[in-house]
């Protein structure tokens, strides 16, 4: 997650042309909906705070909105948006460093969480984020579960995406947790290759570093408007709630 690696200059500049789901509208506003609820009224502190992807309309909805974000190139082009520079952001690894204050809502979205490549900083992330909130505030992670189903028998690469403008597959390493999601996108008349490390993680083991940290579930869900989480779920939203000392 360092700044000059994966969220550099290059990749900021282009980070919110990329022809994703996640910025749709479809997308945005249940979550911003969902996290709104959730805040209750007070400060949220947004890990991974990026472009203000999701932080931008949070604000404009009424939300005192803080943020971490290890890259200053992203940093800035959130900064560079309306009601980007009034979003105080601190610059680092959002597994450990501390923003001033307390917090009614931590948020960590869109699989970032898989962006903490080992089971140690997962575990301290848990822990800063309990550290940042108040007593009966929530810790928020919305995360895809892995397609390990789609594996045959002695195989390791999936395909999760196939368009005109984008091919992606994940390269999974099941004895470590890890996989290797590996992107061909589209650019003018050229195809990139970019890929990058993460380590998938699973509903009960979240449970357990948020109990590890003071915290217990309050909810689970499939999707930001509440879909019921089941077996055949692709991807959770959960809270979990800072406990009493």
């Amino acid at each position: 997650m360092d700044e000059d690696g994966r969220f550099n200059e290059e990749v900021a500049a282009t980070y919110d042309e990329y022809r994703d789901p996640m910025f749709s509208c479809e997308l945005i506003d249940p979550a911003v909906d969902f996290l709104v609820q959730q805040a209750r009224g007070g400060k949220a502190l947004e890990f991974a705070i990026g472009t203000g992807r999701i932080a931008l309309p949070l604000a404009a909805r009424g939300v005192e909105v803080h943020g971490i974000d290890i890259s200053r190139a992203m940093i800035r082009q959130m900064q560079a948006k309306p009601g980007g520079s009034d979003i105080p952001v601190v610059v680092g690894d959002f597994s450990s460093v501390r923003v001033p204050g307390s917090f009614r809502l931590v948020y960590l979205v869109y699989n970032t969480i898989q962006n903490v490549t080992t089971q140690a900083a997962q575990v301290a992330t848990f822990a800063n984020a309990a550290a940042h909130l108040e007593p009966g505030g929530v810790f928020v992670i919305e995360v895809g579960l892995p397609d390990l189903q789609r594996l045959p028998a002695g195989e390791k690469i999936v395909p999760f995406d196939f368009s005109d403008y984008h091919a992606g597959f994940d390269e999974y390493d099941v004895a470590n947790q890890g996989l290797v999601s590996h992107h061909f996108t589209r650019r003018g008349d050229r195809w990139e290759y970019s890929s990058g490390p993460f380590r998938y993680v699973w509903p009960s083991e979240m449970d357990l570093m948020a109990e590890m940290a003071g915290m217990s579930l309050r909810e689970r869900w499939s999707g930001w408007r509440g879909e019921p989480f089941t077996s055949d779920s692709r991807k959770i939203v959960a809270v979990w709630e800072k406990r009493d000392q």
